[in-house]
């Protein structure tokens, strides 16, 4: 196959007109549309490197040296060093770019002591090893992170394979510049490797931004998804969200798996209410439920059943560990009161538990009966636990 100088430009300029749409697409959305715009930035800077960087790449010869060579290689190396940001900015709202700069700043470091004139394989390699090196790390990170983010849901961690791809093609493209070492720095020049990576390239740059806009989408819909099950003032679980919880809880009881519950109430909330205001009320509840949280499991559920009334459901736990846990929840909330306008006042709360039984029709009985035991720890003074 005779491969011409036109078609590698014409797939060097796709290449470019590509990435750089891209940006412009992806800065759309964090500016205009406030999609995840700190992970929407981050892939757009990366395509619009990955564009800046192939259109000082294309003008090699037509510019001065001092900006098409040192620059486009750098811009490179930064494109990778973005892309692999990118991932975790999306999944875990977390901007990792030390590592990605740190390596930038190496590679700018070693190009600027190297001669740019003649032979330029020595560039060349550095610069498709570090592209590899970042592109094999994002990949294997964000396989990782995938797959916990997933949390048991269908986002597979496979879609790191782009990035897993694009390591690959650069690692073949460093390899190439030992097998052809003049060849191998121009990009321009009509080979068949150039056309292929070309090509490759131009496949990969449009599946990895249709994967990470896949992955934003996700992202939009796991916060739905969240707000749609949550209190909007605590952040518990909304009496929606618990229910399912306490029936598949139930479910699975059938199938030899105990649970308890522990009903909380907070005491004299109304007297806070008239006393400080309704803001102080909801500061209150919202430090309960932030003083309770390291007495709960991850397999725990806490919701919020209506104003000041909360409940805990305790999985493959007996009455006895619902009893520990309560009185645990109890100290914490009595020893820290509520600090409202340069005054403290304190908090307390009453807990009724109960454990599910053989007997039980449904989890409303076992509901029943911790509502039950908090009615008598209100009448018992307050600030107990009863079963």
């Amino acid at each position: 196959m005779i491969v011409t100088q036109a078609q590698t430009l014409t797939l060097l300029a796709a290449l470019i007109l590509v990435s750089g749409a891209a940006a412009l697409v992806w800065t759309s959305l964090a500016f205009t549309a406030r999609i995840a715009p700190r992970a929407s930035l981050t892939v757009a800077s990366a395509n619009a490197a990955t564009a800046l960087a192939l259109a000082l790449h294309a003008l090699r010869g037509t510019l001065p040296d001092a900006l098409a060579y040192w620059p486009g290689d750098v811009l490179a190396v930064a494109a990778f060093a973005l892309l692999g940001a990118a991932v975790p900015a999306v999944t875990m709202r977390r901007l990792i770019w030390k590592p990605g700069a740190a390596v930038v700043a190496a590679c700018a470091l070693t190009l600027a002591a190297l001669p740019y004139d003649g032979d330029l394989r020595w560039q060349a390699r550095l610069v498709n090893a570090a592209g590899a090196g970042l592109a094999l790390t994002a990949g294997l990170a964000a396989w990782r992170s995938l797959g916990r983010w997933a949390s048991g849901r269908r986002t597979p961690a496979p879609l790191a394979l782009p990035l897993l791809l694009i390591a690959a093609l650069m690692a073949a493209r460093c390899a190439e510049s030992f097998v052809h070492p003049g060849a191998a720095p121009d990009l321009r020049l009509p080979t068949g490797f150039n056309l292929g990576f070309l090509w490759a390239s131009l496949v990969l740059v449009l599946l990895q931004n249709a994967t990470l806009a896949f992955l934003v989408l996700m992202r939009l819909i796991l916060r739905i998804e969240h707000l749609l099950d949550r209190d909007p003032l605590t952040d518990t679980l909304n009496r929606r969200a618990f229910d399912q919880s306490l029936a598949l809880a139930h479910a699975r009881f059938g199938r030899g798996r105990g649970y308890a519950l522990v009903m909380i109430d907070m005491d004299r909330f109304k007297q806070l209410n008239d006393t400080l205001g309704h803001a102080a009320g909801d500061a209150a509840l919202r430090q309960m439920v932030k003083e309770l949280q390291p007495c709960l499991r991850e397999v725990d559920r806490f919701g919020r059943l209506g104003g000041e009334e909360f409940c805990v459901l305790l999985p493959d736990t007996g009455l006895a560990g619902a009893a520990l846990v309560a009185e645990r929840m109890r100290c914490l909330i009595d020893a820290t009161p509520l600090r409202w306008l340069e005054q403290d006042w304190p908090l307390s709360a009453s807990f009724g538990i109960a454990e599910a039984r053989p007997g039980d029709s449904g989890p409303d009985a076992v509901l029943a009966r911790a509502d039950a035991a908090l009615y008598r720890a209100k009448h018992q003074g307050r600030n107990v636990v009863q079963g």
